[in-house]
């Protein structure tokens, strides 16, 4: 029962973050708001019993491709943008 509201809450955290993804104006918060929502991904996948496909989740997408979005946006950035 325990492990079942840990899944509910990690599940909801995912969607509030994915909702964040796509709707917030600013692309560094959007970006961030990806990363979190791979994260919580990866620990709903840790907590169904997959820690090879969460923890994959949570370096290569929460980190590597996250990393590299933030870059970009920092790069790519004009001064009239903030």
């Amino acid at each position: 029962m325990a492990t079942e509201l840990i899944q509910f809450g990690i599940l909801a955290a995912a969607i509030a973050f994915a909702l964040g993804a796509a709707g917030l104006k600013n692309l560094l918060y959007a970006a961030l708001s990806l990363g979190a929502m791979c994260i919580c991904l990866g620990a709903l996948y840790w907590t169904l019993y997959a820690p090879y496909v969460g923890l994959f989740q949570m370096l290569i997408y929460g980190g590597a491709v996250v990393v590299l979005f933030v870059t970009v946006i920092m790069f790519v950035r004009s001064e009239g943008d903030e």
